[in-house]
């Protein structure tokens, strides 16, 4: 997400000496692909906030799956399709889409003839610092951190040879696929949990919905290893997403010409002709494939999601209104994505409205009426926002910290 707001690509003849030269074309497919990747994850992560234990309960359990609602009802069917069709694929295409940041960095700097990773490597440092403070503060599944360490390895990736980089590619896909089926099928996994000690889970409750935010904050702090086990856990299918994002840029999927068209109709074809079966069996399987929904089938689907949003977007002849706040999100990527999380928190625990432990047993309806409250209000103060100040509020430090 630090570079939400690099959308543009410099072209014409760079070179030492010539940093000034070239045309910055904007790809405005980019924005409005991560304003809804930025929304979509809130529909991830609103469970999270919600459930009992909040972000330690979803390790423990406490907070079901996508297979986990009664699907017998009207509402646990609106649950299950509701997180079924955001689990991890959000993720996933923020992940490319990240993927796609880097390339276009890469490739200005290519231009420009500035060495590279070069400065990059003190913007990863940014995004990690950010990350921490992130997830001590706010939100324990901070996906920040994970991404500027797998940025920096894909960086250093970039300046060796293609096949190195597809090699790369390949290994890190397979690898991942297998640890993710292994740990799906491992008897001791599938009849285990991540615990802290047979009194953590009861903790965890009471300290959401009626702790002190100083009391959460070190609760988190002492709970790190467990609490950022997601990034390991996926970091090779990491590594994968932000190559296969270096790839669709470098093949032309973003740009707004025929060979652009073309690629996004097999992305949608393939993604969601693939992905949706995949997901749908997942899902049926119940909670003991929820590894494999949200790490294997999900970056398929997303795959899918930037296809078919592409295809949609290639019809718009005249932006209106949703397309502008989706793209007002997007430019502003990195400031909604914190600005979500915190009013989540405020909202859910004990420390602000305390919905979760209030509404606990009122149905997911006011879950999924918080995700488009929370929604409104992004795309409506990024809209704001943009039309007094360039650059969002955090990427507005981000760049003075880093400006020269």
């Amino acid at each position: 997400m630090a570079e939400a707001a690099e959308t543009r690509v410099v072209t014409g003849e760079g070179g030492a000496g010539n940093a000034g030269a070239g045309t910055r074309v904007r790809l405005p497919l980019l924005d409005v692909l991560r304003g809804v990747a930025i929304l979509g994850t809130l529909m991830s992560n609103v469970w999270l906030f919600a459930g009992p234990g909040a972000e330690w309960g979803a390790l423990s359990g406490n907070a079901a799956t996508s297979a986990g609602a009664d699907s017998s009802t009207l509402a646990g069917a609106m649950e299950t399709l509701f997180r079924s069709l955001a689990n991890g694929k959000f993720l996933s295409m923020l992940t490319i889409l990240f993927g796609v940041g880097l390339a276009i960095q890469f490739r200005s700097a290519a231009q420009r003839g500035q060495p590279w990773p070069g400065r990059y490597k003190w913007r990863a440092l940014f995004l990690f610092t950010e990350g921490a403070v992130h997830f001590a503060l706010v939100f324990a599944w901070d996906v920040l951190m994970g991404y500027a360490v797998v940025a920096l390895l894909v960086a250093w990736l970039l300046t060796r040879s293609a096949r190195a980089q597809r090699v790369t590619w390949i290994a890190m896909g397979t690898l991942h696929l297998a640890a993710m089926t292994l740990l799906t099928t491992a008897p001791l996994f599938a009849s285990g949990g991540a615990t802290g000690g047979p009194d953590t889970d009861t903790d965890a409750v009471t300290l959401y919905a009626e702790g002190g935010y100083a009391e959460q904050v070190a609760f988190r702090l002492s709970h790190a290893v467990v609490l950022r086990m997601e990034p390991v856990l996926s970091f090779a299918l990491l590594v994968f997403l932000f190559l296969l994002g270096v790839r669709l840029f470098r093949a032309g999927a973003f740009q707004n010409d025929a060979a652009g068209r073309r690629i996004r109709r097999r992305l949608a074809g393939w993604g969601l002709g693939v992905g949706l079966p995949l997901t749908t069996l997942a899902v049926l399987g119940g909670p003991g494939f929820f590894l494999l929904e949200r790490y294997v089938t999900a970056p398929v689907l997303a795959v899918g999601y930037l296809g078919l949003i592409g295809m949609v977007m290639d019809r718009i002849r005249h932006p209106g209104p949703l397309t502008s706040a989706l793209t007002s999100v997007g430019r502003t990527a990195l400031s909604c994505y914190v600005l979500q999380n915190v009013l989540a928190m405020l909202a859910c625990y004990g420390i602000g409205l305390g919905l979760a432990s209030r509404w606990a047993d009122s149905g997911p309806w006011w879950v999924m009426g918080l995700w488009a409250v929370i929604c409104l209000v992004l795309v409506t103060g990024a809209s704001l926002w943009l039309r007094r100040f360039e650059h969002g509020p955090l990427e507005s430090v981000q760049k003075r910290l880093l400006r020269r």
